[in-house]
């Protein structure tokens, strides 16, 4: 039979388990040294020969103190270390939830991610906190937004349902990116039936002029029951990998699809990879999912 003793001391443990839990979850991971998840793979429709290394970093949430510009700097030595021949940023670049000490000014984490460098460039797509935060954007119902501006005042160009023809040794792609699907809040103030997203895949697919494989940006995942077979590879972020994943499971994510596409490599009519991004949205909590830069190998060339 139990005594008090050692039930108080049971109690106790899992108070000490309890306490060390939520520290790890909103101090150390959180904050933890910057993984590189690496995916190698040859996605239909992607010609013999070509071998494309992508890096791609995603909701980065700049703010004191988990996203300082001191730590999107390691963030973007880390990433030009990799050697990648283009690097993408997948959105949501501003500051995700209130538990901030101070926010980071758009041209200062701007200002940090002008340092990347990649012999094919380095491409951007808003997301949907670009917007959101944006006052005077959700008001007007248009852009250009303050996270646009600081991105395109440093160099870095924004797709915004465009396409861009790009060479890799000779070898032409395509590299498409969406506005964001949910740019706009929901507002008593606007029609009731008007649409929140400002994406148009259609259109810019339509861009496309010749068989050359597509690479499609989109950050919000949700979009890809929708994208046809032409495109090879779709990278996303948004759901951070629902910030606290168990064995495989997250019990919460951003997607109308829930687990199906949380995080990492999906298999739809294209591939999908979904980052598990840098920063934190909501609250500063993530536990079983580290922030990470993605390193894509197109072609199973290895890193």
């Amino acid at each position: 039979m139990i005594t008090r003793r050692q039930l108080l001391q049971w109690i106790a443990s899992l108070g000490v388990l309890g306490a060390a839990t939520a520290a790890y979850a909103f101090i150390v991971e959180p904050m933890w040294r910057t993984r590189v998840t690496r995916y190698d793979l040859t996605p239909k429709r992607w010609p013999k020969g070509l071998n494309l290394k992508i890096a791609a970093l995603a909701d980065i949430h700049a703010c004191h103190p988990w996203m300082p510009p001191e730590r999107i700097r390691t963030i973007v030595e880390s990433t030009n270390a990799l050697g990648a021949d283009m690097i993408v940023l997948l959105g949501d670049y501003v500051t995700g939830h209130r538990y901030v000490t101070q926010p980071v000014p758009s041209a200062e984490w701007a200002k940090e991610l002008a340092a990347l460098r990649a012999p094919l460039g380095v491409h951007a797509i808003l997301g949907n906190h670009e917007w959101w935060d944006d006052r005077t954007a959700q008001r007007a119902g248009v852009g250009p937004t303050v996270g646009q501006q600081a991105l395109e005042a440093v160099g870095i160009p924004v797709l915004q349902n465009d396409a861009v023809r790009l060479q890799k040794d000779g070898r032409p792609f395509w590299l498409v990116g969406l506005e964001d699907q949910l740019a706009f809040l929901p507002s008593r103030h606007r029609n009731p039936g008007r649409r929140i997203g400002l994406d148009d895949l259609t259109g810019s697919l339509a861009k496309v002029t010749d068989d050359s494989p597509v690479i499609l940006l989109a950050h919000e995942p949700d979009i890809a029951v929708r994208v046809p077979e032409r495109v090879s590879l779709m990278l996303s972020g948004h759901t951070h990998g629902g910030q606290v994943r168990l064995f495989g499971w997250s019990p919460v994510v951003p997607s109308h699809y829930g687990n199906r596409f949380a995080y990492g490599h999906v298999r739809e009519a294209c591939d999908v990879i979904i980052s598990g991004g840098l920063g934190c949205s909501i609250a500063p909590v993530r536990f079983g999912v580290p922030p990470e830069i993605v390193l894509v190998n197109l072609g199973n060339r290895s890193a």
